[in-house]
């Protein structure tokens, strides 16, 4: 289930979903996407990791996130993800696409008042021998 992947494959697959999500934004309320360049490893078991990211998508002034995060989960209904929704710490709707398949996931939220923040967690893979899963990847 996924540990196949090596970690380069892992974060190229979460960062190209990550900008699929952003794309869903329409161009005219985008006025830029930032993609982080390096992530973090998480465990996923004793012998697996995930790749962490996240893109920020800067917004036009006065374009409200929340109506483009449910637009963005309206998208995915009866996609290949299985859906939740909350409220972030700060009470801003918030939504988790996960992949039943590869444990990978995507939360949508709005970052500040013209921002939403893509983060992303990949599917599972292992880590080479000896490679240190500590630092920037």
């Amino acid at each position: 289930m996924g540990n196949e992947l090596t970690w380069q494959e892992a974060k190229a697959q979460a960062q190209a979903m990550e900008l699929e999500i952003a794309k869903l934004i329409p161009e005219d309320k985008v006025v830029k996407i930032d993609q982080g360049k390096t992530g973090t490893l998480f465990s996923c078991s004793e012998t697996q990791h995930n790749w962490n990211g996240a893109t920020t998508v800067t917004l036009s002034k006065g374009t409200e996130p929340e109506p483009l995060v449910k637009a963005i989960e309206a998208q995915y209904q009866d996609s290949r993800f299985t859906i939740e929704t909350d409220l972030s710490i700060t009470g801003n709707y918030r939504v988790q696409l996960r992949s039943p398949d590869t444990a990978a996931s995507y939360i949508i939220v709005r970052d500040d008042p013209n921002a939403i923040r893509i983060a992303s967690g990949s599917a599972c893979f292992t880590l080479p021998e000896g490679e240190y899963p500590r630092g920037d990847f």
